[in-house]
């Protein structure tokens, strides 16, 4: 009933039918992977795109390349890509979850990996916009649900590898979300996970008290120890670590495609390895999960 509803309104959107225009005029659209998700269109729309994706903004992932139109994201989501790359070569013939999709950055990204189906979950009106509109044009088989974590258990079917990058820490019940992730793999599933985490040896986690870099709904940030601890309660029996990254003003920064404060404006300007409240600033860990 929730999705029927979010789709409901999605398409009394404005923007839906100008996407669903294109989508049915775009016949010979040439779609390629690099850095960016890159589509050449036979189309004579670039303003009319342009004006869509700006309607949309912020474009938190990317970047996306439309004929001559670049979508310069604020994040350059292909620096974490890179980082998992090397990890992921197994999602080939399998069915694979984005949990927290956003855009859909990482699934156009993944499909060079040939998974034999790839969903997408977020329960963002917007988010999914910014996907359709780029489908429209890329026109690949990739499935986009507006659906959270809370609903993936009760999806019509398991998965054999979920992505789930950025979500945990705007969770209040961590444990419950990994449980929720554990419930919705096939046999030996996988998990891919990235969490923003505190440098700390003990088995603990920063609640901050009321923002973490200006956002609010950041809820738990654990040391590492303390993440593995709850992959473990959530019934995760191996805990492999991928990565451990910083994040940089090169990887998030202000770009014209969001109107809103980027990682510059989370830290403090005294010290950046501070966030504005005096936290640790963010670094980031990738680990890989399996029953």
């Amino acid at each position: 009933m929730k999705t029927k509803s979010l789709e409901k309104q999605m398409k009394q959107n404005h923007l839906y039918s100008l996407i669903q225009k294109i989508k049915k005029t775009n016949l010979n659209s040439k779609f390629s992977i690099t850095r960016s998700i890159n589509i050449k269109t036979n189309l004579k729309a670039e303003k009319q795109i342009q004006q869509i994706a700006m309607e949309l903004k912020p474009w938190r992932k990317g970047p996306f390349k439309i004929d001559n139109l670049f979508i310069d994201s604020e994040w350059q989501s292909f620096i974490k890509f890179n980082i998992l790359k090397p990890f992921i070569k197994e999602i080939k013939d399998k069915v694979v979850a984005d949990v927290g999709c956003n855009n859909g950055y990482y699934m156009f990204k993944m499909l060079e990996f040939n998974p034999k189906k790839i969903i997408g979950f977020d329960p963002s009106i917007k988010y999914k916009l910014q996907f359709e509109l780029i489908n429209a044009l890329a026109k690949t088989n990739i499935k986009y649900e507006l659906l959270g974590v809370e609903d993936l258990p009760n999806y019509k079917h398991k998965f054999d590898v979920i992505f789930c990058l950025g979500v945990i820490y705007h969770r209040s019940d961590p444990i419950k979300m990994l449980k929720q992730l554990k419930q919705s793999l096939n046999k030996n599933g996988v998990v891919f996970l990235d969490t923003m985490f505190i440098k700390d040896k003990r088995e603990i986690a920063l609640i901050p008290r009321k923002t973490y870099s200006r956002i609010s709904n950041i809820f738990f940030i654990p040391s590492i120890l303390g993440l593995r601890n709850w992959c473990e309660r959530a019934g995760f029996e191996e805990f492999e670590i991928l990565a451990i990254k910083k994040t940089t003003k090169r990887e998030q920064r202000k770009t014209e495609w969001i109107d809103s404060y980027s990682l510059e404006d989370f830290l403090d300007p005294d010290n950046q390895n501070l966030t504005y409240e005096g936290y640790e600033s963010p670094r980031r860990i990738y680990v890989k999960l399996k029953v």
